[in-house]
């Protein structure tokens, strides 16, 4: 008898571990787990702290402020693209004669309304356009943008990671335009040309990956620094602070389909490789990119003989990478020289690209010196 009135207790104490809590015991659950991690500083705190300690910056803080906000809008628009029936083609070819993806128009509308909205920026070049675009509503203003609207969009079907490539730069001259004007004259096309200056003039450059999480990673030139997106508070929280390449990493970045038509001494890099670190590649420039900023290594897109000036866009995808990688501590090249000294002569001029950790990188310039 006392056995089994012990085993009966043993069973309501297990049936009142497992019964669901009282509704007022969930709810302060909740809003426990809901506070810890306001602990972690948000990007708009982060933002006004910097401001404080940088008071030059504060037009950069508005204009980070607005592209990340650009950045949650495209984020979800991405998350729900093949709910809503945005996952495919359009009807439209852009300027690079590739056809557009619906999600390419809406980011680049997304983008170019974030910084309109600013004030700040006078003129912005896209990969979705084929010449820069004066900003209408900030004729004088002080910065110049540069974007690759949703890199990595021909992957949205197959949920493959996206992502949001920028830089700021400051205008050379001052815009007073009117795009109306068929008949531009010299001062007004000096104006334009303020799009086409080396990463080495980039104030500020990030991206926004939209993946299994939504992490907008950004320097304004002093760091590199990541936050991800909080998708029940929908604020952007610290995550990478002050992010550090290693000087040497595990894995390259290359797209080896196209190792036939590399030159001798891409493919005589890659060799060298074989067997020493090992081969990691998506195919979308950002998520590569994310991947070797935190462990370190190389990511490359050489020339090749269908694309003998590189695949890449210089001004809205190579430069800014180049400046985030720097700024952590690693290095970028064409093969012969620093991507952030090469001048841009259009808009959408092509390089190769070969950055990562600083010495995973000279040893691949160690392979073009012979023709340094």
């Amino acid at each position: 008898m006392r056995h089994r009135r012990a085993r009966l207790a043993a069973l309501l104490a297990t049936a009142a571990a497992l019964a669901p809590r009282p509704p007022f015991r969930r709810r302060r659950t909740r809003l426990r787990a809901t506070a810890e991690p306001m602990t972690t500083p948000t990007l708009t705190r982060w933002l006004l702290d910097h401001t404080r300690q940088n008071p030059s910056q504060e037009d950069l803080e508005a204009l980070l402020s607005s592209i990340a906000m650009g950045c949650k809008t495209i984020s979800g628009i991405v998350q729900r693209a093949g709910v809503d029936g945005l996952d495919g083609a359009a009807d439209t070819i852009n300027v690079q004669d590739e056809q557009q993806k619906q999600l390419d128009i809406i980011a680049n509308e997304v983008l170019k309304d974030a910084l309109r909205y600013t004030g700040k920026v006078g003129l912005a070049a896209s990969e979705e356009e084929a010449d820069p675009m004066l900003v209408e509503e900030a004729f004088g203003s002080k910065y110049v943008a540069v974007f690759d609207p949703l890199d990595g969009s021909s992957n949205v079907q197959a949920a493959v990671a996206t992502g949001t490539i920028f830089g700021i730069f400051k205008q050379n001259v001052e815009c007073l335009v009117d795009d109306d004007d068929e008949n531009m004259d010299d001062d007004q096309t000096r104006c334009l040309l303020n799009a086409l200056q080396p990463g080495r003039s980039l104030v500020a450059a990030g991206y926004c990956m939209y993946s299994s999480s939504t992490v907008l990673v950004f320097s304004l030139g002093d760091g590199v620094h990541g936050f991800t997106l909080d998708p029940r508070s929908q604020e952007f929280v610290l995550s990478h602070d002050d992010v550090r390449i290693p000087e040497r990493g595990p894995y390259y970045s290359f797209n080896e389909g196209n190792a036939k038509e590399w030159d001798a001494h891409v493919r005589g890099y890659l060799d060298s490789l074989q067997g020493v670190k090992g081969s990691r590649y998506v195919g979308s420039m950002v998520a590569d990119v994310h991947r070797t900023l935190l462990y370190g290594g190389i990511y490359g897109y050489p020339a090749d003989t269908k694309n003998k000036n590189g695949k890449l866009r210089l001004l809205y995808e190579a430069a800014p990478m180049s400046f985030l990688v720097e700024q952590a501590g690693g290095r970028c090249s064409d093969g012969r020289r620093p991507i952030m000294d090469v001048v841009p002569s259009s808009v959408h001029q092509r390089v190769p690209v070969f950055l990562g950790s600083s010495e995973d990188v000279r040893d691949l310039e160690a392979f073009y010196s012979d023709d340094l």
